[in-house]
């Protein structure tokens, strides 16, 4: 599910299950262990990166409505649990997102030092609302950390999917590159950053991330029982399901 690329000192992660880079439980297990990998490896920076067009069409909805409660309150876990992975990382995280990001793909660039998004009719974006589920306090935070307070809350409240350069125009992307071209930018940025004197580089970055990683102080067992009785709500049920049907049909 993940294809592993050496790029020197640089390991570029590249999400490859089909057709949409989906979560399920598997993918995020996988990408913990990658992650966790690379680190232990002695690579200096990772690069997350998707197939050509699909970054990740986040939470795999139709596999998670077959989970009972104790199954999705396990999946919100292992969710947040990469999530911290990823903001607590210590080398640098870049993604380098090749096409559409929604929801759960926007979610994991939160966590990324820098976002590097295709031009072309792709989106990103934290839509969860418009599938009747409320956004986590820890991911309010996370957006609020990328992107200011007020913005992260008219982008979180409406739940609106951006374009690349209404995206670039918001701070949720920090640069937009021909589609052939993401990894290769994500690659440059990456390099230039471990150019730098590298105790200097990588202790400023800890200290500057400490409130993308403060962020997590939100996620307890309470936390996990709201958002697992949010998923099993009428209201996201509904909206749930709908969305299922139509992504079998299309």
């Amino acid at each position: 599910m993940i294809d592993t690329i050496d790029h020197g000192l640089i390991r570029e992660l590249r999400l490859a299950r089909p057709p949409a880079n989906a979560l399920d439980p598997g993918l995020i297990s996988a990408l913990r262990a990658a992650l966790r990998e690379a680190v232990e490896s002695g690579r200096e920076a990772v690069v997350l990166s998707g197939s050509s067009g699909r970054f990740s069409g986040g939470l795999d909805v139709p596999a998670l409505l077959a989970l009972d409660r104790t199954g999705i309150k396990e999946l919100w876990r292992s969710f947040f649990a990469l999530l911290h992975d990823l903001a607590a990382c210590p080398v640098p995280v870049v993604a380098a997102l090749t096409g559409h990001s929604p929801a759960g793909g926007t979610v994991l660039s939160l966590f990324a030092d820098h976002r590097v998004f295709a031009e072309g009719a792709f989106v990103v974006g934290l839509n969860e609302v418009r599938v009747g589920l409320p956004v986590p306090e820890v991911l309010v935070r996370a957006l609020a950390f990328v992107v200011g307070d007020r913005r992260a809350a008219d982008l979180a409240t409406r739940g609106l999917l951006l374009g690349p350069e209404d995206a670039l125009r918001a701070g949720l992307v920090d640069e937009l590159a021909p589609l052939a071209e993401v990894v290769p930018r994500a690659l440059t940025y990456t390099r230039e950053l471990l150019a730098l004197p590298r105790a200097a580089m990588l202790g400023t970055r800890a200290l500057a991330r400490r409130p993308l990683v403060a962020a997590f102080n939100a996620v307890d067992d309470r936390l996990l029982e709201a958002v697992t009785g949010h998923w099993f709500s009428d209201e996201a049920q509904a909206t749930l399901r709908a969305l299922a049907s139509r992504l079998k049909k299309g």
